[in-house]
C-alpha cells in the first residue's frame, strides 16, 4: 500500500470534509510466528500479517467510530464514521489530544525506550524453532518425573503502530516483542501435578528460553506428595506470580474510567491510606524494554512514569483523554487499545509493586527463614473471579509449608479468602525476587497472619 503516514491523513481530510469536527486515525500493521512443539518436533506454525486501522470522529459533541483492514474502503469507513455519530448521545467531555498535550517525540527517545530489536526483525523460523524446542528439552531434563510437556510455544512479533488527529498530534513507532510458554506435568505414585512459566520481553535476547522450561519443571515437581493441611491463622509468603495476578486485579480500580462508573474499590480514597506503609505502587510507559513500554498511548498522549500509591497512600488515578476531561485533569498517558477495532479505553502501561526504602527489601530466603509455620503459596486459583469492586476474593492455593524456616511438604487445596485492601495492608516483608509477568512487576511478599481453610 501507500505510505501509511500519507494514507492516514487522507483519511482524516477525508472525515473533515463529511462534517467531522474531529478525527483520528489509529493504525497498526504486524508480523508474528508462533511455533509450538510437542515431544521434540514442531506441532504448530502459525506466520500472520496484519494490518488495520480506525477512526475516531466527533460530530456535535457525539463519538462516531468505524474501522477496517483494507486501505481502499476509506469511503465505507468515514462513512460509517459518521453514521455511528447520529446514533450516540452527546457528551460535553469527548474530544481528542492536541499536539501540545505530547512532548517532542524523536528518534531519541524512541532509542531511550528500546521497544524494537533488529534480531526480533531479521530472525529466520529455522532460528525461532530452536528457542522454543530448548524450552520444551529444558523442562524435561530438569528431573525425569517430568513426564508431559504441554504447550512449549513463542511468538515473536514485530510491528508498527501510528496515531494521527485533526489536533496536530501525528505519531509514529516500531516495536517488537517476543513472548514464550510452557506447561510442565510431574508424574510419581499415581500423581501427577502441573506447573507453568512464562516470559516476555521487547528484545530477544532478554529470555533464557532454558530457564522458562526448568521453572516449569520445578513448580511441578515441587508439589508432588502434596497434602491437606487443617484450617490455620498463619502468616504466608506469595509468590512474585501470585502477587501478580492479586496486582492485576487491582489495576482496574486505579483506573478513572473504573472509578468515574462506581466500579472501583479505590473509589474516593486518594489521599487515603489503603495499604501498608512501606509499599509504593509505580506504573511506568518509560522503562526500557518492557512488555508496556510505548512512547505514547493509545491516543497519542506521551507515557511517563507514575506514583499512584506512595508509602500506602493513593496518591493518583490513571487517565486517558475523556476521563482526564471529566475530572478536570491531564491524562496520563494510559489510553490503551486492545487493536485497531476498538476504542480507546483506560489501562496500565507497566505496573509495578517496590519497596519504599531499598534497604526494606529481604533476599528471598531470609522471607523464608522468617516463618516459624507458615504457607509459601506458589500458585492461586481463581484470582480473576474476586470482586473489583468490594475487592473480596476466595481462591484456592497450592504451596510449601514452612516450619523454622524450612519446607517441610507441599500442601494441596487449601483456600484463602479477604479483600484486596486488607491483604495488601497486611504486607510485612518485600522479597528482591522482582519479575515481569507480562506487564505487571512483583516481588514475593511476606503476609501477616492469614485465615487458611482446607
Amino acid at each position: 500500500m501507500r505510505d501509511k503516514r500519507e494514507f492516514a491523513s487522507e483519511v482524516i481530510s477525508l472525515a473533515l470534509k463529511s462534517g467531522a469536527e474531529q478525527a483520528e486515525v489509529y493504525l497498526k500493521s504486524a508480523g508474528s510466528l508462533t511455533l509450538e512443539v510437542k515431544n521434540q518436533e514442531i506441532d504448530a506454525v502459525e506466520s500472520s500479517l496484519s494490518f488495520g486501522y480506525s477512526l475516531r470522529i466527533i460530530k456535535n459533541q457525539r463519538l462516531g467510530f468505524s474501522y477496517s483492514t483494507s486501505d481502499s474502503e476509506t469511503g465505507t469507513v468515514v462513512k460509517n464514521a459518521i453514521e455511528s455519530s447520529e446514533w450516540s448521545d452527546a457528551d460535553e467531555y469527548l474530544g481528542l489530544p492536541s499536539n501540545s498535550r505530547h512532548e517532542a517525540l524523536g528518534t531519541g527517545r524512541l532509542d531511550s525506550l528500546e521497544i524494537f530489536d533488529k534480531e526480533i526483525e531479521a530472525l529466520k523460523e529455522e532460528e525461532a524453532i530452536t528457542y522454543v524446542l530448548t524450552i520444551e528439552k529444558a523442562a524435561k531434563d530438569f528431573d525425569n518425573r517430568i513426564k508431559k510437556i504441554r504447550k512449549a510455544s513463542a511468538t515473536f512479533t514485530n510491528g508498527e503502530i501510528y496515531v494521527l488527529n485533526s489536533n496536530g498530534v501525528d505519531i509514529f513507532y516500531p516495536y517488537t516483542k517476543c513472548i514464550a510458554q510452557v506447561m510442565a506435568v510431574a508424574e510419581e505414585n499415581g500423581e501427577g501435578q502441573m506447573g507453568w512459566d512464562f516470559n516476555g520481553s521487547r528484545f530477544l535476547k532478554d529470555l533464557s528460553f532454558d530457564e522458562i522450561g526448568r521453572n516449569a519443571a520445578k513448580r511441578a515437581v515441587q508439589l508432588l506428595g502434596s497434602r491437606k493441611i487443617s484450617t490455620a491463622k498463619v502468616p504466608v509468603i506469595l509468590d512474585n506470580s501470585v502477587v501478580s495476578e492479586f496486582l492485576g486485579i487491582l489495576a482496574s480500580s486505579l483506573s478513572a474510567e473504573s472509578v468515574q462508573k462506581g466500579r472501583s474499590l479505590l473509589k474516593d480514597k486518594i489521599g487515603h491510606k489503603v495499604m501498608a506503609s512501606g509499599i509504593n505502587i509505580v506504573d511506568s510507559g518509560i522503562t526500557p524494554r518492557r512488555l508496556g513500554t510505548v512512547p505514547v498511548d493509545g491516543e497519542g498522549v506521551a507515557t511517563s512514569e507514575k506514583v499512584l500509591i506512595r508509602e500506602g497512600i493513593l496518591q493518583h488515578y490513571l487517565h486517558n483523554t475523556y476521563t482526564a476531561k471529566k475530572a478536570g485533569v491531564n491524562s496520563t498517558g494510559n489510553a490503551v487499545r486492545g487493536g485497531y477495532s476498538g476504542l480507546p479505553s483506560v489501562g496500565i502501561t507497566n505496573l509495578s509493586i517496590s519497596a519504599v526504602s531499598a534497604s526494606d527489601v529481604m533476599p528471598f530466603i531470609s522471607l523464608l527463614n522468617s516463618l516459624d509455620n507458615g504457607l509459601y503459596i506458589t500458585e492461586a486459583m481463581g484470582v480473576h473471579t474476586a470482586n473489583p469492586i468490594s475487592g473480596e476474593f476466595s481462591v484456592g492455593v497450592s504451596g510449601l509449608w514452612i516450619e523454622r524456616g524450612k519446607v517441610k511438604f507441599p500442601v494441596k487445596e487449601a483456600v484463602i479468602s479477604g479483600d484486596m485492601l486488607s491483604l495488601f495492608s497486611k504486607i510485612e516483608a518485600i522479597g528482591d525476587d522482582l519479575r515481569f509477568y507480562g506487564n505487571i512487576g512483583t516481588p514475593s511478599l511476606l503476609i501477616g497472619p492469614t485465615d487458611i481453610s482446607a
